[in-house]
C-alpha cells in the first residue's frame, strides 16, 4: 500500500459525498460466460467504493478532504472507517447505519479488466438530511471543490450539488454508474467526468454521429466543462467559452495516455476524479484557478495510470510524488 503524502494540505479543501464498500476481489484467467462456472484465486478484501476510492485519491495526493457518507454498525463499518482515516480523511460526517456497509464484489482478469457487482447496503441510507447536519454542512460548504458520483440515492446527489454550487464550490459529477441525467439533474455540475460508456449513454443518439474526440465537446451542452476517459488513448477534455451558455463555443483537447505495465484496471477512474478533485482545488488556493482544464486532465491521467500498475482499489491509489515522477517523463504515448 503507498504510504500517505506527508505533504501540508492546501487551504482550499474537498468534499466527497458518495459511496464506500469494502471490496471482495478475486483473480481468474477470463470472466465467466452466462451459465459457466470458472475458477478463481483466493478472495481478498479492501476498502473501496467510488466516494471513498476518490477521497482516498485526493488525500493521498496531499488534498485536504472531508467525506460525508454512511457505512454499517458491522466490522466492515469499523474497518472502512480506520481506512478512511489513516489516509487522512475527515470522517466526522460518516455517519452508521442498520443496513448492513456496502460490498462489491470484484472480478479481474489475466489482463487486468474487471467486473463489479455492488451490494449498496448502508450506502442507500445516505439522505439530504445528511448534508443538513452540522458535519455535513461544514464539510459540503467549506468545499472549494465538490466531488460526486452515482452510488449513493440521486436526490442527494443533487441536493449535494445545489449545496456545493451555492457555496462557491467547484462541483465535479462523476457520472458513475452509468445513468443518463436530464440537463436539469446537471444545472449545479461544473464538470461532468464520464468513461466512454457512461458518454455514449448520456449522449444517447448524439454520441452516433460522432467520434470519441468529440464527445467532451457534446457534453458541453450539460455542463461547462467535461471530460472523457478513453482508456489506453488518454483522455478528452471540452470547455465552454461562455460558462452560462450552453450554445457557446467550446474549447476542446486530447492528452494521451501514459504508457505503463496495466495489472489492474480497478478504481483507475476514481485515482483520475480524485486527482482532477485535487488538481482544481490546489489551483484555487494558489490563485491560479483560471489554469486550463488540460493541465488538470493531463495531472488526473497519470494519476490513473499509476493506479493500473497494482492491484486492488485503495491499495493502488499513488502518491503525489510517484505522479509528479511519471509527469517528469514526459510520458503521455
Amino acid at each position: 500500500m503507498t504510504t500517505p503524502q506527508a505533504t501540508a494540505r492546501p487551504a482550499a479543501g474537498i468534499a466527497v459525498v458518495g459511496s464506500v464498500n469494502m471490496d471482495l476481489v478475486v483473480r481468474l484467467a477470463r470472466h465467466p460466460r452466462p451459465g459457466e462456472t470458472v475458477m478463481g484465486s483466493d478472495y481478498a478484501t479492501h476498502p473501496g467504493g467510488k466516494g471513498a476510492n476518490q477521497a482516498v485519491a485526493a488525500s493521498r495526493l496531499g488534498g485536504r478532504v472531508s467525506f460525508v457518507g454512511r457505512v454499517g454498525n458491522d466490522e466492515y463499518g469499523v474497518q472502512l472507517t480506520a481506512a478512511l482515516q489513516r489516509d487522512h480523511v475527515d470522517t466526522t460526517a460518516l455517519a452508521r447505519s442498520g443496513r448492513p456497509s456496502g460490498v462489491a464484489f470484484i472480478q479481474v482478469d489475466e489482463a487486468g479488466q474487471n467486473s463489479i457487482v455492488v451490494s449498496p447496503g448502508a450506502n442507500y441510507d445516505l439522505s439530504v438530511a445528511d448534508l443538513a447536519t452540522p458535519a455535513g454542512r461544514y464539510a459540503v460548504e467549506g468545499a472549494a471543490v465538490l466531488l460526486l458520483q452515482l452510488e449513493v440515492p440521486l436526490e442527494v446527489t443533487l441536493a449535494a450539488a445545489a449545496a456545493g454550487r451555492r457555496a462557491g464550490a467547484v462541483v465535479v459529477l462523476n457520472l458513475a454508474p452509468a445513468q443518463r441525467l436530464e440537463a436539469s439533474a446537471l444545472a449545479n455540475v461544473g464538470v461532468l467526468l464520464v468513461n466512454e460508456t457512461e458518454a455514449v449513454i448520456q449522449l444517447g443518439a448524439a454520441a452516433a454521429d460522432k467520434r470519441p474526440a468529440e464527445w467532451a465537446a457534446a457534453l458541453c451542452r450539460y455542463a461547462p466543462s467535461a471530460v472523457v476517459t478513453l482508456g489506453g488513448e488518454g483522455a478528452v477534455w471540452a470547455t465552454r467559452r461562455d460558462p452560462a451558455n450552453a450554445d457557446s463555443a467550446v474549447d476542446h483537447g486530447h492528452v494521451p495516455a501514459f504508457p505503463v505495465t496495466v495489472v489492474d484496471t480497478t478504481a483507475a477512474g476514481d485515482a483520475f476524479a480524485g486527482a482532477l478533485g485535487y488538481f482544481l482545488a490546489r489551483e484555487r488556493s494558489t490563485g491560479r484557478e483560471g489554469a486550463a482544464l488540460a493541465a488538470a486532465v493531463r495531472f488526473a491521467s497519470a494519476a490513473g495510470a499509476m493506479a493500473t500498475t497494482r492491484a486492488g482499489a485503495q491499495p493502488s491509489l499513488p502518491s503525489l510524488a510517484e505522479v509528479e515522477a511519471l509527469l517528469a517523463t514526459g510520458g503521455a504515448a
